[in-house]
């Protein structure tokens, strides 16, 4: 958080108060922050509030002393409740994605799996331009190796997805190359679109992106109407956890057959060059 705001695991303050402050300080925090600490209410407080300073001043605006400031509580309670920053920019992060989820009214799905993954693609450019701050935390804000829990909840939305298409025998490649695939563009292209001043945005940068990676993974037709080894074989590789045909072995076996020959797809440009 910040220096000067330092407080250790057991509620005291860093040595530039005075010994009677420090005292007192303690004293109180710790009473007021184990009342605090039980309170589910004090959670969801400390979360808007340093939501609202995110979205107004970025990363750098949410400090302990802020926070318990707009919050109404003492700043031991914020260690208590998130550990640290981290757990707490983490907890901000999933609050304001779930806040953006239910502000959509979440559509029933379509028949037509790609036309649905269109409107997430837009759904999600929609979130990083809306929401700046918060969606560099969800998605830039992290080690590497490691996704912030928003961030894998919003990949996991992603998967059923491409699942569907796979399913509906419109998928070209494996389905986790395809989720990554889209989930790299998606990301970039927001990225792109945030980092660039708004009135130089080009308006057809996503809807060409989101075009051309779902040229890169999905047939023209379902795979009883144009049936191919690869597409049939991600197909069934999608409907596999359906069957209780097989035993576990016997799916094991026939998923490594599966994906060998998922992995044997053509590339974009070698299947442009066989139309």
């Amino acid at each position: 958080m910040e220096t000067e705001d330092v407080i250790a695991p057991d509620g005291s303050h860093g040595a530039s108060h005075d010994a009677s402050g420090e005292a007192n300080g303690d004293a109180s925090g710790e009473a007021n922050g184990d009342r605090d600490g039980n309170r589910d209410g004090n959670r969801d407080r400390i979360v808007a509030a340093a939501a609202r300073l995110l979205s107004d001043g970025g990363p750098g605006a949410v400090s302990t002393r802020a926070v318990s400031s707009a919050a109404g509580v003492q700043p031991p309670t914020i260690y208590r409740l998130f550990g640290d920053k981290q757990g707490l920019l983490d907890a901000v992060v999933a609050y304001g994605f779930t806040e953006y989820v239910n502000s959509k009214a979440a559509e029933e799905p379509t028949d037509d799996p790609v036309e649905d993954l269109r409107a997430g693609w837009d759904q999600h450019i929609g979130l990083g331009l809306a929401n700046p701050a918060l969606y560099s935390l969800m998605y830039g804000g992290h080690r590497p190796g490691m996704s912030s829990p928003a961030a894998v909840t919003a990949f996991g939305i992603l998967a059923r997805l491409i699942r569907r298409i796979a399913e509906a025998g419109r998928l070209a490649i494996p389905e986790e190359r395809a989720a990554a695939l889209i989930h790299a563009a998606g990301c970039g292209t927001t990225f792109t679109l945030i980092a660039t001043p708004e009135d130089r945005r080009d308006p057809e940068l996503s809807r060409t992106a989101r075009e051309a990676a779902i040229a890169a993974i999905t047939t023209d037709a379902p795979v009883g109407t144009d049936p191919g080894p690869v597409a049939a074989a991600v197909t069934l590789r999608a409907a596999l956890p359906r069957t209780d045909a097989l035993t576990a072995s016997e799916r094991g076996l026939l998923r490594e057959w599966l994906d060998r020959i998922a992995d044997s797809a053509p590339t974009a440009d070698e299947r442009a060059e066989a139309l």
